[in-house]
This record gives C-alpha cells, structure tokens and sequence, in this order.
C-alpha cells in the first residue's frame, strides 16, 4: 500500500515507502481510520504541518480517504520515524454541530443540500426519501447525526460511507461473498455472543401530548430477557417517528449481542457491506453473514493480515 497527503493549501505530496499501516473500515460511525508510519525525512516537515487530507492506495485503487488528525515525529534506536493517523470523511459530520432548525415535509435531498455538502462532503447516491411529518434537528446535534436520524426514520436505512469518501444516502446494497473454509489459512477466529444490555421492550412516551407506544424485542424475551428502557420524545411527535425512536434503542442495543472476528492473511479482502461465507466445523460456525468492520494491518514481522468483524445478516 502507498500513501499521499494533502495539504491544507492544495498541495499532493507521496510518502515514503511505508514500514507499518492499519487501515480500517466501518463505512460508518465510528469512522473509517488509518495509522501508517515511515522514514522520516527533514523535507517532509512543512507539509506533515499543513496536512489535512490522507489517500491510500492499493494496486491502483483508493483504499480510504480520510482527514488528517495527528502526526507524530520518533527518533530511537530504530532511527527517525513519523506516523500519521486520522479518520474517515464522516468525522467531516461528526466534528461539526448543526444549528436547531425545523423541517416542514423536508426531503433528503434537502437535507443533504444543508447538512452534508457544506462541509465538503460529495453524495454518491440519494434516495428519494421525503418526510411525512415535521423534522426537527435539536441544538448541539451533530451533522452526522442530523443526516442519520433523517435516513433511519423516514428510509428505514442508515447512510455510509464509500472509500473514496462519498456519502451514500439509500439502502445498502449487498456487496460480494467471501468464503472461508476449513482448509483455509485462518490465522484465528473468535465468536463472542453477549446479551447484557439487549433491550426487550422500548417505552417512547410523549409527555405533551400524553401518548405512549411499546416496542417489543420478541427474540430476546424469548430467552429469558428482561430489560426495559423508558425514552422521552419532544412534543408533537408522529407513529413513525415514535416507532423509529424504540426500534433504532432495540436495533442498536442488539448490534453487539453476536459478533465474531476472523484473521485472514492478505489485505483488503472484503468491506463493510460484503458477506462471508463460513464453514468452520471446528467452531460449530457456519453460514453467512455480513462484515461489519474490516482491519487491514502491515508490519514487517507479520505481513499483511486482514480481520473482519461479522454481524448477522439483518
């Protein structure tokens, strides 16, 4: 993998060939990240200090862009190193707060026009979602946030991020299948499934105008489950969006009951959105799910190694 920098006054500069780097992708919040490190060199002093931006790049191919957060200078009994670090183009929403305002019957591309693109964030794809109530977008809410919360309640899908940093605003769309067999080279795997912390019912209640509405968790009651959350909306809230607000508690509180981490050799061998195909015997770990995290690391000692963290396909 090679590495370029930006600068804040639009300058591209090639790094030295790299000795170690991560790579990581969510597509998502938490952000995509990267960390590379290489020989440092008295010429690369002024643009480590103007860097904003970050590209990687892999065969030809963009790996990840990203902003620059921090850069650090080493001098040991390695020699002289410099490693640098930042996150995906989501931080670009993260980082920055929207201002309170009110949406009558907005429509994503309204959104989007106020909340995305002023921030130098480009949109891949948009889907023709429009809200049928009033949107309102609180003080102190991210942009990210403002964004997500739109797409969630009125598309009943959460946005993303592609590599090359654009946004995609619609349904997420399969991605190809990797498959993972007995006979492959597994460097490890792990399965962990937890249910601490598994909503089994949502209680969203609007206090001014006196209504209640209960989402339920069926599977984990199931199980013996018994963890309820009592959640307040802001007045005038609609079906939908109560609905949303205790379907998004029980969605997210689900998203870390079963996970499971499998160590390939290689690099970039699938992104968040693609599938993998397991037949682990061993494990008693088959069928497919999809990657919800790729880590893709290098260093001298190990190679090139690449782990997908895996969710159950929705």
């Amino acid at each position: 993998m090679t590495g370029r920098i930006y600068t804040a006054d639009h300058r591209m500069f090639r790094l030295p060939p790299l000795l170690s780097w991560r790579v990581t992708h969510t597509g998502t919040v938490p952000c995509d990240s990267f960390t590379v490190s290489f020989v440092y060199q008295k010429e690369m002093a002024e643009p480590l200090k103007l860097a904003a931006g970050f590209a990687a790049e892999e065969d030809g191919r963009v790996m990840l862009r990203a902003v620059v957060d921090e850069y650090t200078v080493d001098l040991d009994g390695g020699g002289l190193t410099a490693t640098l670090s930042g996150r995906g183009y989501a931080a670009r929403l993260l980082d920055n707060e929207s201002r309170p305002v009110t949406y009558q019957s907005a429509s994503l591309a309204e959104i989007l026009q106020n909340h995305v693109t002023p921030y130098g964030v480009s949109c891949g794809e948009t889907a023709e979602v429009r809200a049928d109530s009033v949107y309102t977008v609180a003080a102190g809410t991210s942009q990210w946030k403002a964004v997500e919360s739109f797409c969630r309640t009125y598309g009943g899908f959460s946005p993303r991020f592609s590599r090359e940093g654009a946004l995609l605003a619609g349904p997420e769309k399969e991605g190809r299948t990797l498959a993972v067999r007995e006979g492959d080279p597994v460097l490890s795997c792990s399965l962990r499934e937890d249910h601490y912390g598994v909503l089994t019912e949502a209680l969203v209640i609007d206090k001014t105008q006196n209504r209640t509405f209960s989402v339920k968790n069926q599977e984990m009651i199931d199980k013996g489950g018994q963890c309820r959350r009592v959640l307040y909306t802001p007045g005038q809230s609609t079906w939908a969006a109560m609905r949303y607000t205790g379907e998004y508690q029980i969605q997210r509180s689900k998203e870390d009951a079963w996970t499971a981490e499998v160590t390939l050799p290689g690099s970039f061998l699938a992104f968040p959105g693609d599938r993998a195909a397991l037949s682990l015997e061993r494990m008693g770990l088959s069928g497919t799910f999809r990657v919800a995290e790729a880590e893709n690391r290098f260093d001298g000692q190990n190679g090139a190694t690449a782990m997908l963290t895996l969710k159950p396909l929705e």
